[in-house]
């Protein structure tokens, strides 16, 4: 019931979207996609991964968990796969956890956590700052930009509250013993600029391909306009009530350009051909996937030493085979 619920809250947004605008509008943009710049979408996508598959691996290694980079790198990507075609956004990252563990699932599983945290941080702030920005740029009443801000910025942190409260009851671990694998993986001055710098660069690919959908349906609005509009509508795909995003970002998109006068068919014709660059982008997991149950796929452990974050590859356990 769960999952016909998100299913039917995506179709039932797409569908009140295509009655509300000019849906032959939207269809023949992304029935004429210009093949050069999906290429390009698809290039950005591969250091996007192996950054996020590195940022993966970092904070693995400060908790004292092996991860071999190539591991971490096909993970991820059959995780990415998992979380479009599948319910909630998540499950592709309980999936890489899973997969990789039989004991001391939770820090496992903690390490997935704050990889992820560590990403969507960085989005908020951008979003939160395009909030700001996007009155100065479009002319908008500063105060209902911010009483805007204030609400979806609500929704989205109850939505994250949501999920975060089920993955740490998966994670297996009290409060305060999650709150200090955060300090160590996160916010520790030894690791916290490499995660800063990770995350950002991880989030500006994610803008870089929305500016290249919209490039692809060709639409000409210059980057120093629409960039401020793609955070916040990024982020309303982190609102737990869908499937890979589909449809809230299609209407968040449609709501935001309407609200600045701008076209709206524009802004739902760019977010279908970004959640379509993003599906297609992440069909190598769906060869991982293919290939999973001949694997015998290696399982991580926790270090000897407890993982303080100072251990050097040679000091990491070996990882645990079938």
């Amino acid at each position: 019931m769960h999952v016909l619920l998100r299913l039917g809250v995506s179709l039932g947004l797409l569908l009140t979207v295509a009655w509300l605008l000019d849906a032959d509008n939207v269809a023949a943009r992304l029935a004429h996609l210009r093949p050069p710049w999906v290429l390009l979408a698809l290039g950005i996508s591969v250091p996007q991964i192996v950054l996020s598959a590195y940022r993966w691996r970092v904070t693995a290694g400060r908790l004292g968990i092996h991860l071999p980079f190539k591991d971490a790198l096909r993970e991820y990507y059959l995780a990415t796969f998992l979380n479009q075609v599948l319910p909630g956004g998540v499950l592709g990252d309980v999936s890489r956890a899973w997969r990789h563990t039989r004991v001391q699932t939770g820090p496992v599983i903690r390490t997935v956590i704050i990889e992820r945290a560590s990403g969507q941080a960085v989005m908020l702030a951008v979003a939160l700052f395009s909030l700001l920005v996007i009155p100065r740029t479009f002319g908008v009443d500063p105060w209902l930009a911010m009483g805007a801000a204030a609400i979806v910025s609500g929704v989205i942190v109850m939505g994250l509250l949501h999920t975060r409260r089920r993955q740490t009851r998966m994670a297996e671990g009290s409060v305060g013993s999650i709150w200090r694998d955060v300090h160590t993986a996160l916010l520790a001055r030894d690791v916290v600029v490499t995660q800063l710098t990770v995350s950002t660069l991880v989030v500006g690919s994610y803008i870089a391909t929305y500016v290249v959908a919209a490039r692809a349906v060709g639409v000409t609005t210059p980057t120093s306009i629409l960039a401020p509009l793609i955070a916040p509508v990024l982020m309303s795909m982190l609102i737990p009530t869908s499937i890979a995003g589909w449809g809230v970002r299609e209407a968040t998109a449609a709501g935001l350009w309407i609200v600045l006068g701008m076209t709206a068919e524009d802004g739902v014709a760019i977010s279908a051909t970004y959640g379509l660059m993003v599906l297609l982008s992440s069909l190598p997991g769906a060869l991982f996937l293919l290939t999973a149950g001949r694997d015998r796929t290696e399982r991580l452990r926790p270090s000897e030493s407890g993982g303080n974050g100072d251990e050097s590859p040679a000091q990491w356990s070996r990882p645990v085979v079938e």
